[in-house]
């Protein structure tokens, strides 16, 4: 079992002041894996310290140190890859094959695309008489989820750096050490002591003492809508920027003549992939009416077809959801689609053959889903699509924007006629033929979704401040 008793504060790994020990299970076998301390608003406070003592010159670095540095934390990053790929196997069940590639590397290019936005970036443009600036914001303090661990840690420490901010980071408890490996890079290195920091933690402890810090500048939070609300309330009371990127109901659109061997399985395949955890996923399959069956058949076989297993074993197979709470509420909102009359194509709540413990959930396919039905207004966060039939594409339009959330939408079928359904999606990310997001482009999405961008060049504003000068000498 690993052990991350310490935090990383200062550029040294020190004991938490009243800290409380907290094991990590592995969701596949129920046991624990791991163990870390559950840090403090002491805790926090000290790496509050730290960072804003680093601002002082690291907010004066250039863009080339920043390259440099952000070089270095990427050459270090490879070494560790297996590792990295290891602890969130055991930890939130991604398989290992799966956790060493897109895991991984969705982490890696949350660097390699803020170093790109970095080279070209203007620091400064001229707006009429006035010369606009783009400076560091200071202390950002960081809460990020489990699902895409790396990718969600990446998108944050990368700008911030790049930005020349200074930050305190608090990862998920639920798979905490990839962020304590992450700190050990940034250390090898070189990071200045106090431009990263590592508090691990709980929301209500560490997650609100992060929010409602007085000396922090910005909070960059990823995870639930109702958890980023609690976020901003507790960063009301000192105006801090509020950074959400929070949840999903991706609706996938699929137009009336759409050939289904050719645009389904890179679109329907988005809810079976990382076992359904992830905010884009597509889960709301919307099909002509008289496509329905078609539709409904197409997905079963592609569902009903996909393994499930030990995330240890390489292999192209799902493994478990994170944790008895998300396996709870998935196979919750699986019953409830039954009770409501919706018709269970393949999967539903029992474990699959092959396994006697862990927390797996069949990929699982409903038809006759309606609107009103609670599986179709929640974020499921499982390997769950639910087939909804429209009668017209006006239509299905409606139903895919009538949720409180914007985060993406998919549209399958010919590009040419996709052009004219995108505009109408109220999501912050649009994807035709595929559903991951596009790199550099901005992640983020409308409504309850969130109120920030993240990667590339529109991830790296947001973590500067604009300042205006006027006056200045020709």
């Amino acid at each position: 079992m690993r052990e991350r008793l310490q935090n990383y504060i200062d550029g040294k790994w020190v004991d938490s002041q009243g800290g409380t020990r907290h094991e990590v299970i592995n969701p596949a076998t129920e046991e624990a894996c791991a163990v870390i301390t559950l840090g403090t608003k002491a805790d926090v406070d000290a790496a509050v310290i730290a960072a804003r003592r680093a601002f002082k010159t690291y907010s004066q670095t250039t863009r080339e140190e920043r390259l440099a540095l952000m070089g270095r934390i990427v050459e270090e990053y490879k070494k560790r890859i297996p590792e990295l790929a290891a602890s969130m196997a055991e930890e939130m069940g991604a398989p290992v094959s799966f956790g060493g590639t897109a895991q991984v590397g969705a982490g890696m290019g949350g660097f390699l695309g803020t170093m790109e936005a970095l080279k070209n970036f203007e620091f400064s443009e001229k707006v009429g008489a006035a010369t606009v600036v783009y400076e560091p914001i200071g202390v950002v303090g960081m809460i990020t989820p489990w699902n895409w661990p790396l990718n969600q840690i990446a998108l944050k420490v990368a700008p911030a750096l790049a930005g020349g901010n200074t930050m305190i980071l608090k990862p998920s408890e639920e798979c905490p050490t990839n962020a304590a490996i992450l700190a050990e890079i940034m250390d090898a290195a070189g990071v200045p002591p106090g431009v990263f920091n590592l508090v691990q933690g709980n929301g209500p402890d560490v997650g609100n003492a992060i929010s409602s810090h007085p000396d922090i500048d910005m909070v960059s939070f990823t995870g639930s809508t109702r958890a980023g609300i609690m976020v901003a309330k507790a960063a009301a009371d000192t105006v801090k920027r509020v950074h959400q990127e929070l949840g999903g109901k991706a609706a996938n659109v699929v137009l009336p003549d759409a050939d289904f061997a050719a645009t389904l399985p890179p679109t329907a395949s988005g809810p079976l992939v990382n076992s359904g955890q992830s905010c884009i996923s597509p889960t709301r399959v919307l099909v002509p009416r008289e496509r329905e069956a078609e539709a409904a058949a197409f997905i079963k076989a592609m569902y009903a077809g996909t393994p499930v297993g030990d995330p240890m074993q390489e292999g192209a197979h799902i493994g478990p959801l994170v944790n008895k709470t998300q396996y709870d509420k998935v196979r919750g909102l699986i019953q409830s689609a039954i009770d409501e009359g919706a018709k269970l194509e393949t999967g539903g709540t029992d474990l699959p053959a092959n396994v006697n413990r862990g927390y797996y959930i069949q990929p699982t396919v409903f038809s006759g889903v309606t609107p009103g039905m609670r599986i179709a207004q929640e974020e499921i966060f499982g390997p769950v699509a639910t087939i909804m039939a429209y009668d017209s594409l006006d239509q299905a339009i409606e139903i895919a924007n009538d949720t409180v959330y914007g985060l993406s939408a998919v549209i399958s079928g010919d590009p040419a006629k996709a052009a004219d359904v995108a505009p109408k999606l109220r999501a912050g990310m649009v994807a035709i033929n595929n559903w991951g997001p596009s790199p550099g482009a901005p992640f983020g999405g409308y409504k309850q979704s969130g109120n920030g961008r993240e990667a590339g060049l529109f991830g790296l504003r947001d973590f500067m401040e604009v300042k205006s000068i006027s006056g200045l000498p020709a």
